[in-house]
């Protein structure tokens, strides 16, 4: 049996698997202080002392580190490209260092995984469908400006993932269907799927679409536009609006949407309409998703930590369950989703991609 490494780095953790094929036989999420942090300068800065500490406790797991087969990395915020598996090459590991699309934690997932194959002697590491996935239909780009142009950075490891386990579980190929995945978590980014590409997505990262628990969403222009030039904002503050202070952080002043859940149950008419206002509106970028794809929608896929709570699932469902069936993944299961990745590598079932 292969044996596989999944690294997910997060602000302050870093989350690291081994699978022997598609069991996964150890986890741990390795939590970083802000003390150990801020030691660094910019967050690329922090790989080799992340790495270490994956070594270190896969060391104290009594893990061969020589029994990896293959290192998967969470995909960065590099240059806009297609779905799939890349090999990690010197241009990704430069675009990672600089923040080519961003800088994020996620932008540390290829450099430590092709950092720890250099160590225990692998020819290379991977990534998978990293969040700036684009396979956008050129109408999907048209902003309404020429100064502006949409971009397609959303979950797309989850989406992909789910969409293929969705696919086997009915006998078909992900490239055969058409679908419209909804990931909710502390963003929420709803893509059509047509067969295998994700032609349109909303930018989830800084505030496009649905609001979630803290991200404010698409909010109205003119409103935003005045505050900006209010005097009463900074643009650091109106960068917390969007992303941070926005949601149910900025109605509640917490991004625990169980807990908003439980209130709604409970009675709390403000819990109540604002749990049903994010059904509303995760709903409407559903809509939204099948007219994109002509209204020829196989399944409509619900998927990330809010797709734990019924009580919204089924908001929801009320709303979109005419358009196509609704199956519901809760859940983000980052590490089984490069694990999947590198058993299609593995098995020989996936093109390996070139980074340029």
């Amino acid at each position: 049996m292969k044996r596989i490494l999944a690294i997910n780095p997060g602000s302050t953790s870093t989350k690291i698997a081994i699978f022997e094929g598609n069991e996964q036989v150890y986890v741990k999420n390795i939590k970083h202080s802000t003390e150990e942090l801020s030691k660094f300068d910019t967050i690329s800065d922090q790989y080799e002392f992340r790495r270490d500490v994956i070594l270190s406790e896969l060391k104290e797991a009594g893990f061969d580190l020589h029994s990896i087969n293959i290192i998967m990395g969470r995909g960065g915020l590099v240059k806009p490209l297609t779905s799939g598996v890349y090999k990690i090459n010197d241009l990704m590991k430069e675009h990672l260092k600089m923040g080519y699309s961003g800088q994020h934690a996620c932008n540390l997932g290829g450099l430590i995984a092709d950092s720890i194959a250099s160590v225990i002697g692998i020819d290379a590491a991977y990534i998978a469908d990293p969040v700036v996935v684009d396979e956008f239909e050129p109408v999907a780009r048209i902003a309404g400006h020429p100064d502006f142009e949409r971009k397609s950075i959303f979950h797309a490891l989850n989406h992909k993932a789910i969409a293929r386990t969705y696919a086997k579980e009915i006998g078909k190929s992900y490239e055969e269907l058409n679908l419209v995945v909804c990931h909710m978590g502390g963003g929420v980014s709803v893509g059509a799927h047509l067969k295998g590409r994700v032609i349109d997505v909303n930018q989830a990262l800084d505030g496009e679409g649905p609001f979630s628990p803290e991200r404010s969403g698409t909010l109205p222009m003119n409103q935003f536009l005045k505050a900006c030039f209010s005097g009463k904002y900074t643009k650091e503050d109106m960068q917390k609006i969007l992303v941070g202070k926005g949601g149910y952080v900025g109605y509640f002043g917490t991004n625990d949407a169980y807990s908003i859940e439980k209130a709604a149950i409970a009675g709390d008419p403000k819990a109540e309409l604002l749990e049903e206002a994010f059904a509303y509106q995760v709903a409407k970028q559903i809509g939204e998703n099948a007219c994109v794809l002509k209204g020829k929608v196989d399944a409509i896929l619900l998927t990330g930590g809010i797709a734990y709570g019924k009580p919204v699932v089924e908001r929801i469902k009320r709303y979109v369950s005419w358009i196509a069936p609704v199956a519901v993944y809760p859940g983000e299961d980052e590490m089984a989703a490069l694990a999947l990745n590198a058993n299609m590598i593995l098995n020989g079932e996936v093109e390996i991609q070139e980074y340029k």
